[in-house]
């Protein structure tokens, strides 16, 4: 799993921890801010690093999903601001959301997606803003749809993640939905819409309403969850740690 170019001892000799912000911003070109998912922290860290740094020093953010018009608000100079929000687990998953300021410059864009293929992610740019990015776009649809199913009694808990992991994941490990289409007829994407075009708008109109993800049904999924996977620390730990070595096997045959 190991990165780039140099050695694992050569990597960790490069990490340094510091008390004092002055010393830790110290020659740096770009910075990555990491603190926990509340807007005013993540503006209060903003404002300090801008006062330690050059101009000419990126600053990024790992949000998931804060707009960066509403993060960066209170710094000087939004032209260098940028997020650069990972997925969890970073190391094994290397997708990076880059999602600029709308006053970002494209140098700034170019410089940070240059920095992420070489350190071994896989950078995807947005071309401006959204609320919740791309993935979590995405992932909240798929989070929402799998919800209404299981509150409404069309399919269980254990077999709506199925769904997923022996069904839709498999390919979506390697090819994309538009491609995935683009694959899935004999002449293309093209072809694609022109047989599933009206199906496909007949079961989207049929959608529900956004979930409230709480009261009864919330607690009949997270009972269902639960007796799939205890939620205690050893029964969690113990899925984490598979889940981490299956994306660390999906990685390498990837590569």
């Amino acid at each position: 799993m190991l990165r780039g170019d140099r050695s694992a001892s050569e990597q960790l000799a490069l990490l340094s921890s510091h008390n004092d912000l002055c010393q830790a911003l110290e020659g740096a070109f770009f910075v990555q801010e990491c603190v926990f998912e509340e807007i005013e922290a993540k503006r209060s860290v903003f404002q300090v690093v801008e006062s330690h740094v050059g101009e000419g020093v990126i600053l990024s953010s790992s949000t998931s999903c804060l707009l960066p018009s509403n993060i960066f608000s209170q710094v000087q100079n939004r032209k260098r601001c940028i997020i650069s929000h990972p997925v969890n687990p970073p190391y094994y998953v290397r997708l990076v959301e880059l999602v600029p300021h709308p006053e970002t410059l494209a140098g700034v864009m170019d410089t940070t997606h240059a920095l992420m293929t070489a350190v071994g992610q896989a950078p995807v740019r947005l071309k401006k803003e959204i609320d919740g990015f791309a993935l979590n776009r995405v992932q909240y649809a798929i989070i929402a749809e799998s919800w209404r199913l299981v509150k409404d009694g069309v399919i269980s808990v254990k077999d709506i993640d199925l769904v997923m992991s022996e069904g839709l994941g498999m390919r979506y490990a390697f090819i994309g939905p538009m491609e995935t289409m683009h694959l899935n007829a004999p002449e293309g994407l093209e072809d694609y819409l022109q047989r599933y075009r009206e199906g496909m708008k007949r079961v989207l109109n049929n959608f529900g309403p956004v979930p409230e993800f709480s009261g009864e049904a919330a607690e009949r999924i997270n009972k269902e969850m639960c007796e799939l996977i205890p939620a205690d620390q050893q029964h969690l730990s113990a899925r984490r740690e598979r889940r981490d070595q299956l994306l660390m096997g999906l990685a390498k045959l990837k590569k």
